[in-house]
C-alpha cells in the first residue's frame, strides 16, 4: 500500500495476458483503483493490433468481448507511448504499477524507473518471465544489493516477486512435438535458453526420442552450419 509495483514485462503476448487479468481484477473490485501504466511502445503497438484481431480469440473471451467489455481496456489504464509520456510517469504520486521493457531489464524504459523505485522498501519489483543467468533481472532475483543501471550503482530494498504462469514458451513436452514432423531432416538442434539443468535434460530427451543429435553450445561459441 503507498508503494509502487514495477513490472518489467515481454512486448510480446505476456502484456496482453496480464492486460487480460488485471482488466478482471479491476472491474470486478479485486485490486485499488490506483493508475496503471503501460510504457512499452512495442506491446502498445501489439495490443491494438490484438483489438483489431478479435475473431481469433477463443470462444469464452470472443464471449466476453462480445458482451461489451474491452478486455484491453479499463479505468486507470494509461498506455504512454512517447517518451515524454514515459517521463511524466514519475511525476504521478503512489500508489502505481507501472509496467515496461524489457522483461529480463536488460534495456528499454523499464531501466529509468528501475533506477528511480528499486532503491524504496516500499515498493515491489514482480518478474513474470524467465530471468536468464546474467541478466541483471535474474541477479536482483538472487538477492543482489546493489545493481548497476545506466552506469549508476543502485540500491535494492524494494521487495522482489517472481511468478511463472505467464511465461510464452513451449514447455518441454510441446518442444518434443513442435519438433517431430520435422525430425527426418533435421541433422542437430540447439538447446540455447533455459537453466542449465533443464536445458540438459531436453537435450537429453531430443536425441533419445527423436534420435536427433542435440548440444548446448557454450557462451561465445561459433558454429558452422
Amino acid at each position: 500500500a503507498g508503494g509502487v509495483l514495477i513490472i518489467p514485462a515481454f512486448a510480446m503476448e505476456r502484456t496482453q495476458q496480464l492486460l487480460f487479468e488485471l482488466n478482471e481484477l479491476v472491474e470486478h473490485g479485486r485490486i485499488p483503483r490506483v493508475p496503471i501504466y503501460i510504457d512499452s511502445p512495442l506491446a502498445i503497438k501489439l495490443t491494438k493490433i490484438y483489438k483489431n484481431f478479435i475473431s481469433y480469440f477463443n470462444k469464452e473471451t470472443s464471449g466476453i468481448v462480445k458482451s461489451g467489455d474491452d478486455i484491453l481496456q479499463f479505468p486507470g489504464l494509461h498506455m504512454m507511448l512517447t517518451t515524454q509520456e514515459s517521463k511524466s510517469i514519475a511525476e504521478v504520486k503512489p500508489p502505481k504499477v507501472v509496467i515496461a521493457g524489457s522483461g529480463m531489464s536488460q534495456g528499454g524504459r523499464i531501466l529509468y524507473h528501475e533506477k528511480k523505485y528499486l532503491s524504496d522498501p516500499k515498493n515491489t519489483i514482480l518478474f513474470i518471465g524467465f530471468q536468464a543467468k546474467g541478466s541483471m533481472g535474474r541477479e536482483i532475483l538472487d538477492g543482489a544489493k546493489t545493481v548497476k543501471i545506466l552506469h549508476e550503482d543502485v540500491p535494492v530494498r524494494a521487495r522482489a516477486v517472481m511468478i511463472s504462469g505467464y511465461s510464452a514458451h513451449a514447455d518441454q513436452p510441446r518442444l518434443i512435438d513442435w519438433l517431430k514432423p520435422a525430425r527426418m531432416g533435421l541433422k542437430k538442434v540447439f538447446v540455447v535458453q533455459g537453466e542449465e539443468s533443464s536445458a540438459d535434460v531436453l537435450a537429453a530427451k531430443i536425441n533419445d526420442e527423436l534420435a536427433i543429435h542435440a548440444e548446448i553450445p557454450n557462451k561465445g561459441e561459433s558454429v558452422e552450419l
